[in-house]
């Protein structure tokens, strides 16, 4: 592994992110540049996965493994791998074309009560190791939509999908799922991320089934249907195209991982936010980022990945709009913690993503 302290450098999961070939094809169809990947599209695979989930297992979530590609800026005195300027020309011209403000939803809330709770937790598992993320509902026709990072929810390198995928919207520290489980059911991103790890795209809308709760019964337990997952928790809107520096975003996720200097101010079991601030662009050339956002300041570690950017947050309903996910941590002067965090751009690309994710239908029921 190249030294923290002297390059920008990502690690998706373990080691570092390997670039691959572009692929010629895509899973089913889908608009260009969108790549679906199946999950658990039957009932009877959201039950295989469901299974896996048993709420002992979901006590010990917690002990499981924050995925992050975590990033560390360059020395001080270079400007290596954060620019407060505009992205490389040929990026910029593209990001001119759509300068535009657009919202793709607007913000839900749920059916009961007076506030949401759109953020909440993703656990998977790649080969035999069970991973964490953070995620967040959003509004979608289908009302069963989740962002996320790319890196939550496939691996490039290996070009392989998470396997046993969930999101557990207000996860609880003991394995509590007070607003349900929903197994994912396929996930929608862009063909950039899947083929070569584009830090550009390293965002994923993932379908979802219908929720449920664990219920006791006879010694063990039985799954109860809970509807929806925005029926139960609402969903943020999404907004595309905002130009960096003309906004201000709060950061949401659950750090737990280790700051460059080894200490652990996080522990993952509480959501937690970076202070309001402005946005600029960033880039990282090694990881093809070329359309950055940033955020500063924000010590943001690993199990923050996935987590909501959120514009226009209204604390006593809890609901905004999505405009980022959390994709890279930054240690811009090489010092002890973590100070800014990072999104790919939300523009036209990742609106066709989301729509396509959006557009997906699931069983009326997994039990």
């Amino acid at each position: 592994m190249i030294s923290r302290a002297r390059h920008v450098v990502a690690a998706a999961l373990s080691g570092a992110l390997l670039m691959l070939p572009a692929f010629t094809g895509i899973a089913d169809a889908a608009p260009s540049k969108v790549f679906p990947v199946p999950l658990a599209k039957t009932a009877a695979d959201a039950k295989r996965v469901a299974d896996y989930w048993k709420p002992d297992k979901l006590q010990k979530a917690d002990s499981y493994s924050p995925a992050t590609p975590g990033a560390a800026a360059a020395p001080a005195s270079s400007s290596a791998g954060a620019s407060a300027g505009p992205p490389a020309p040929a990026a910029a011209a593209a990001v001119a074309k759509r300068t535009s403000t657009a919202q793709a939803a607007a913000p839900a809330m749920p059916r009961k009560g007076r506030a949401a709770s759109t953020m909440g937790k993703v656990f998977f598992r790649f080969g035999d190791k069970e991973f964490w993320c953070s995620a967040s509902a959003v509004a979608a026709g289908n009302h069963s939509v989740v962002a996320t990072a790319g890196h939550c929810v496939y691996d490039p390198r290996q070009a392989k999908a998470a396997e046993f995928w969930i999101f557990v919207p207000n996860s609880g520290a003991n394995g509590e799922t007070p607003e349900g489980i929903y197994v994912g059911s396929s996930i929608s991103m862009h063909e950039d991320w899947a083929g070569k790890g584009d830090y550009d795209y390293d965002y994923a809308f993932v379908t979802v089934h219908r929720g449920f709760t664990w219920v006791p019964k006879n010694g063990g337990y039985d799954m109860k249907d809970v509807g929806r997952l925005q029926d139960n928790v609402g969903g943020l809107g999404l907004e595309l195209n905002k130009k960096p520096g003309t906004y201000t975003v709060i950061a949401w996720g659950y750090p737990a991982g280790a700051q460059p200097d080894g200490s652990r101010p996080y522990n993952g079991t509480k959501l937690r936010w970076c202070r309001e601030g402005p946005t600029r662009w960033t880039v990282a050339p090694s990881l093809d980022l070329q359309r950055g956002v940033q955020l500063q300041s924000c010590d943001f570690s690993p199990g923050a990945s996935g987590g909501p950017w959120v514009i226009g947050y209204d604390k006593d309903r809890r609901i905004g709009s999505l405009n980022g996910v959390n994709s890279l941590t930054w240690n811009r002067d090489a010092k002890g913690t973590f100070d800014a965090v990072s999104s790919p751009h939300f523009d036209g690309a990742t609106g066709a993503v989301y729509r396509h994710a959006a557009a997906q239908t699931t069983p009326r029921s997994v039990m």
